[in-house]
């Protein structure tokens, strides 16, 4: 083989192999854009992002209050006047005493019976309330009682009665009521229905008509005159 040929067939050897590792100027190799293409897919991708080992606590909403401010009642008030009124559980005589209202003293009215002239009203110096008659001479409203709400008492009386069980005849105050005595032919003539309170019984059998006997009635009693002016006890059948 002539030497031309054999420098022919070198160079041709020499570029061959250049050709296969030669890169263009600022080329990256395979092995190195394969990490950024990679990267690029796990970040453009939808994949969940995983849970959190601990939960974030959720806010806690405390409910606000609303407060409701009460409507105050008009001032409307009933004086004691000219005596003492008894404050009764009712708007009514047939309701027992409670308490009383003393001469010069007076007290809120909070409410007014319907169906009667009773008021409701706050007792002075207690939590509690009674009822006392508005058209009484012993006292004085002042003040709008149209302004104030109605009430309806629901709860009626229990019945309370006297009952002569001697042998005279009987005149009983208040009330001006005559008993007969337990002997008198007449039905129920001995016995009468009242109102609670306190009542005495005077003996009409006597000349000078004695005091016979005092008794407290209260709602659901039945209170027995069983002594007579000259101070004999009796028993009631």
């Amino acid at each position: 083989m002539s030497i031309f040929r054999k420098v022919s067939i070198t160079l041709l050897l020499f570029v061959f192999a250049q050709g296969c590792v030669f890169m263009p100027t600022g080329g990256l190799r395979s092995s190195e854009v394969e990490p950024t293409l990679t990267l690029q897919a796990a970040i453009l991708t939808d994949a969940p992002i995983p849970p959190s080992a601990t939960p974030l606590p959720l806010p806690t909403i405390v409910p606000t209050a609303t407060i409701v401010v009460p409507t105050p009642l008009p001032s409307v008030t009933i004086t004691a006047v000219d005596g003492n009124i008894y404050i009764r559980r009712g708007p009514g005589l047939p309701y027992n005493q409670i308490g009383v209202l003393r001469k010069g003293m007076s007290a809120q009215i909070i409410a007014r019976d319907v169906l009667s002239n009773w008021a409701q009203i706050n007792i002075p110096d207690s939590d509690a309330t009674g009822w006392v008659s508005i058209q009484t001479i012993y006292s004085r409203v002042d003040g709008d009682m149209n302004q104030l709400p109605d009430f309806t008492f629901t709860e009626w009386p229990a019945p309370a009665y006297i009952k002569n069980c001697t042998e005279h005849d009987m005149f009983v105050v208040p009330g001006n009521i005559y008993l007969y005595s337990l002997y008198t032919n007449a039905k129920y003539k001995n016995e009468v229905q009242v109102d609670p309170g306190t009542y005495t019984a005077y003996d009409m059998f006597l000349p000078d008509e004695p005091l016979a006997q005092t008794l407290e009635i209260r709602e659901g009693v039945t209170g027995y005159i069983t002594i007579n002016g000259l101070g004999e006890g009796h028993k009631c059948p």
